[in-house]
């Protein structure tokens, strides 16, 4: 973490930091897109597309809850539904992200069976003196801090950079020292992991 935190405090900086994030992960897929043999193809279907379809298909699903294509016309702008997730399945936390991470999970539990165990995460960063350590200016680490319950919560939601990071940094010790992940044979607590699978609540991305 650098000394100068003015970044890292500015409330305007992760909304920021994540937009440009999205905005690069999705002219990236773009790029790639363009790339592929069938562009022509799915470029003909969006210059095609017939915007009453689209309302028809809207209205039904917003009513009904399922549409079946029938007409050449409502097959074709299904399957521009399908050309955008190509490139919405490269960006966190887009609709099509998470369904790609439900696909990948039932893929995993096809091939290794049904996980063993559920594990559910909620570092205390309002209580643990590492993260207080990374949110301050100047302040040499120590197990104890006087500071009281509501000084411990300013100092953190002031600092929003420093409570991703610690909780970061404690997902990766869980990974790394309870599922003894690229360590040694029988280094987990739970013994030698086959696989595991995670994913950030708030956001649904999967890592």
């Amino acid at each position: 973490m650098y000394h100068d935190k003015r970044f890292q405090k500015d409330s305007n900086f992760p909304f920021a930091v994540f937009s440009h994030h999205l905005m690069k992960q999705t002219s990236s897929a773009g790029f790639l897109l363009t790339e592929k043999p069938k562009f022509d193809e799915i470029s003909k279907r969006l210059l095609n597309l017939n915007p009453k379809v689209i309302q028809r298909m809207s209205d039904t699903l917003r009513t009904e809850g399922t549409f079946k294509p029938i007409t050449s016309e409502e097959k074709d702008a299904y399957q521009v539904i399908r050309d955008l997730d190509l490139v919405a399945g490269k960006v966190d936390s887009s609709l099509t992200g998470k369904k790609y991470a439900r696909n990948e999970l039932w893929s995993l539990m096809m091939s290794e069976g049904a996980p063993t165990w559920y594990v559910t995460l909620t570092p205390s960063d309002f209580n643990h003196p590492l993260c207080f350590y990374w949110a301050t200016e100047g302040i040499k680490y120590e197990l104890e801090f006087n500071l009281t319950k509501d000084a411990r919560k300013v100092l953190v939601l002031d600092n929003p950079v420093a409570g991703a990071r610690f909780f970061n940094f404690m997902v990766e010790m869980f990974i790394k020292h309870i599922l003894g992940v690229d360590g040694p044979p029988g280094s987990g607590v739970f013994g030698d992991v086959s696989y595991y699978y995670h994913l950030v609540h708030s956001q649904l991305f999967s890592v």
